[in-house]
């Protein structure tokens, strides 16, 4: 049998630093992670604890995909497995609790492609319309199978799931999504229906360039106790 990869210096700071990102953004508080895939059959998850509470050196853990979850790692980790399994294209998973998205879930809705940010989900998110913690495999698979081919699926009052090719856009994804939710109950409350943007609109303003994703994770991770060595060591480039 093959060694498991090793996570890199590299991919262990930017673990960290998304997973504390996401707690100073309220996208999630004492429940939540992240993952980012190491290879085909691996990914690295976030310590369990609070993200928000995760210390600068304290590595994530090494999950193989198809095989039962390692001792300490958390329960609803097996929805990464699952997700990573049949989507070869995902590089990173993040199990996060906004709180607008959570308020719309609770009224069995989900957030439209109303205006920039959401143009980059390009259709409705799935609702899980569960709120039970998801504890098994074959739950996993389920949302898995549910979530397809969409970056988001949104859980009735628990929270959501958003993926991405890198940890990058999954959490710039992560903040799209809450933004989206704030559109939507803003126009609820005003009692107003605004328009969705076509697929053509979607298509043409969901792009990558520029540094969208970049600049939304400098932003998010400005101040972070790690980002001196990331940026000093170049990498958020890759290297």
């Amino acid at each position: 049998m093959s060694r498991p990869p090793v996570a890199t210096r590299a991919q262990q700071i930017e673990l960290r630093m998304a997973a504390r990102a996401l707690s100073r953004a309220g996208l999630a508080h004492a429940y939540g992670h992240c993952s980012l895939r190491l290879d085909a059959g691996h990914f690295l998850v976030c310590a369990a604890k609070p993200m928000g509470l995760i210390e600068p050196g304290e590595d994530g853990v090494v999950v193989a995909i198809d095989a039962e979850l390692p001792a300490g790692v958390l329960g609803e980790v097996r929805i990464h497995q699952q997700i990573y399994r049949r989507r070869a294209e995902v590089g990173a998973v993040i199990r996060s609790m906004p709180a607008q998205v959570m308020t719309l879930s609770c009224a069995r809705l989900t957030p439209q492609s109303r205006h920039g940010m959401g143009a980059y989900f390009h259709s409705s998110i799935p609702l899980w319309d569960d709120p039970q913690l998801l504890r098994d495999d074959s739950q996993a698979a389920a949302l898995a199978e549910q979530l397809a081919g969409h970056a988001a699926l949104v859980m009735r009052g628990n929270g959501a799931i958003v993926v991405g090719a890198s940890l990058v856009e999954a959490l710039t994804l992560n903040w799209y999504l809450e933004d989206a939710a704030r559109i939507e109950l803003q126009l609820l409350a005003a009692g107003l229906a605004g328009p969705l943007l076509s697929a053509g609109e979607t298509a043409r303003r969901a792009t990558n360039s520029g540094r969208i994703f970049e600049r939304m994770w400098d932003h998010l991770t400005a101040g972070d106790a790690e980002a001196a060595v990331y940026l000093q060591d170049g990498l958020q480039e890759g290297n």
